[in-house]
């Protein structure tokens, strides 16, 4: 790392005419924190390559290589090195991917990054590429969000089977028949779509995108639900039979947002990320994040959350809480400041609670 710093310290960049402005930034800051009078301890740091860890489903593994081309792209330096190496990392969560079972009877959010955090913690990675909305709120101690990505769409998309036609008119359900089989692991998509249409079964699906579009053209269930960022991804867009307005269905906080996490004391890195740091969807996950923590619901509580940037410049800030059966839903939104969005947050979890049974929490 302290090589990589130092071609962006030496000048390595001059050659360009007009090197990016996101670079000249990582430049900045490593030849600041170089010139500091107080000396600080460095932690040991196993030099190039650099070790990427992910997720190992074919979604996680896109994300990741669109990032490095990412970093490599702001950083000129970085181009035709042989500076990365990825390390895809079976988690908890893909493990149980066959069984069936929902993820909140076998430990929640936590599942898809424990195996991930002890590897950069361990030192077998040196950052960690993340679908934001599988991240906990709450880090585990030494380890940081140090840069987040531009937000891919964070809508919802419905995908019907062949017996469906896709509907006419305001209402993205009008497709399903009453009784009709919906396929979702998500508690959130579940309780908004019961809530809507009662009548309608709801059974656990798992597996990876793929997989979850075979079990709907094969008519194991009439539809399902899956994050429109993730088909966009991963080239299948089309398969999207109606893309469900955030209105109708509030998505996951920090849904479509990649997240990348290194050790706190490596400043190397996060002074490297902060190149390609999009300062909007930080502000949105910010946001959305704050919200999700402040209602400290577990992967049983149905929790939507969703940020706006509005033109003026300003964010709607959208939270809905809601009882699994769909029975009980509620949803409120406030505009804040851009920068007073953290505390905006709080107080619209605290209010979302407030006015909430208490079994939606249990």
């Amino acid at each position: 790392m302290d090589f990589l710093l130092d071609q962006l310290d030496g000048g390595h960049t001059t050659s360009l005419a007009e090197p990016p402005e996101a670079c000249l930034r990582a430049q900045a800051a490593a030849t600041a924190r170089r010139a500091r009078v107080i000396p600080t301890v460095r932690p040991h740091h196993p030099g190039l390559p650099l070790r990427v860890g992910t997720r190992a489903s074919p979604l996680a593994l896109v994300q990741t290589r669109a990032f490095l081309t990412l970093l490599s792209q702001f950083c000129p330096v970085l181009r035709g090195m042989d500076v990365f190496q990825e390390h895809a990392i079976r988690t908890t969560g893909d493990a149980t991917q066959k069984t069936g079972e929902h993820l909140a009877d076998i430990g929640g959010k936590g599942l898809f990054s424990k195996e991930i955090h002890e590897a950069l913690l361990d030192r077998r990675i040196d950052f960690a590429v993340h679908s934001l909305k599988d991240l906990e709120t709450e880090l585990p101690p030494g380890i940081v969000l140090a840069c987040v990505l531009k937000r891919e769409d964070p809508r919802d998309a419905l995908i019907l089977g062949p017996d469906c036609e896709i509907p006419e008119g305001d209402d993205p359900y009008a497709a399903l028949p009453h009784g009709a089989v919906v396929g979702s692991s998500s508690v959130r998509r579940a309780a908004q779509l019961l809530h809507a249409r009662p009548d309608l079964n709801i059974q656990n699906i798992r597996g990876n995108v793929h997989g979850r579009l075979d079990k709907v053209k094969r008519g194991d269930y009439t539809a399902s639900l899956l994050a429109l960022a993730g088909m966009r991804r991963l080239g299948l867009e089309d398969e999207a039979s109606v893309v469900i307005d955030p209105e109708v269905m509030v998505p996951s906080a920090c849904q479509g947002i990649v997240g990348i996490t290194v050790r706190a004391g490596d400043t190397d890195l996060q002074d490297l990320l902060g190149a390609i740091e999009d300062v909007d969807a930080r502000c949105m996950a910010t946001g959305e994040r704050a919200l999700l923590g402040s209602l400290d619901g577990s992967c049983r509580t149905p929790i939507g959350g969703y940020a706006r940037l509005l033109p003026d410049g300003r964010v709607n800030l959208v939270g809905l809480v809601a009882r699994t059966d769909g029975s009980f839903l509620l949803k409120r939104s406030l505009e804040c400041l851009r920068t007073d969005v953290g505390r905006a947050a709080l107080e619209l979890g605290d209010s979302l609670r407030a006015d909430c049974p208490r079994d939606v929490f249990a």
